[in-house]
């Protein structure tokens, strides 16, 4: 009982204080998006908005390691394991511009939903094929301007420290673009909040690790299941809870 009251309080502080941030974020969109292009001051007051609710659980010890392996002016392809809707708050820990690519019922919450659009991120049905169309088409477009792209390639959460094969759109993109990836395992977050739970799970460490750049010369000369497997590969032999 103690742990849903602490879930259920935990989830009207996101609920009320979304409001006052988005209502910052839209001041922010509607003063930088004409300079802005990228909406990178965005995006970094986004980053902000997420790693307070991080900031705010003392229960949630978080490790961010090998952040120094990201390149400023970097054009990445990210992607990284997924366990849990934490992910999501690990990946702001970053504070590094990127768009996400999210499934399209994300953007449909109010107030995070429509900071979400505001940013620009990228909509995705899944299972629809002209949707994924669209959504690699705009990734392509993202990318051509310099925003790096953000992708769970599982596609949806594991429920164990066992990844999901891995969906081939981030090295479609790769191999079309001649771009790097940047592989990320994140650990903890399944522990923290699990699938299909809201409940509280008392201490947790939680630890988000940049592995590294993987330049287009080394998966350039494999198939894109192959760079997709070699990927997988290399964030599993991260990943431990």
């Amino acid at each position: 009982m103690r742990n849903r009251i602490i879930a259920l309080f935990v989830l009207l502080y996101i609920a009320i204080s979304s409001i006052f941030l988005f209502a910052i974020a839209l001041c922010i969109w509607l003063l930088t998006r004409w300079f802005d292009r990228r909406l990178v001051l965005l995006h970094q007051f986004t980053c902000f908005w997420a790693c307070h609710y991080l900031w705010a659980m003392p229960a949630w010890r978080v490790h961010l390691s090998g952040r120094e392996r990201l390149r400023k002016d970097g054009v990445y392809i990210i992607v990284s394991n997924h366990q849990s809707q934490l992910d999501i708050l690990l990946a702001f820990r970053l504070f590094f511009p990127f768009k996400w690519v999210s499934k399209i019922e994300v953007f449909r919450l109010p107030l995070i939903g429509w900071n979400m659009y505001l940013n620009r991120y990228i909509p995705l049905k899944r299972g629809d094929k002209e949707s994924i169309a669209r959504m690699l088409s705009r990734c392509e477009d993202a990318l051509a301007q310099g925003s790096s792209i953000y992708m769970f390639p599982e596609g949806t959460r594991s429920t164990s420290t066992r990844l999901r094969p891995f969906k081939p759109g981030a090295f479609l993109l790769a191999h079309k673009l001649k771009l790097p990836l940047l592989a990320i395992a994140i650990n903890g977050t399944r522990k923290a909040l699990p699938k299909y739970s809201l409940n509280f799970h008392g201490r947790q460490e939680l630890q988000i690790t940049v592995l590294g750049e993987i330049p287009y010369a080394e998966f350039a000369d494999l198939s894109v299941s192959e760079t997709a497997e070699m990927v997988r590969s290399r964030i599993a032999g991260h990943v431990h809870g």
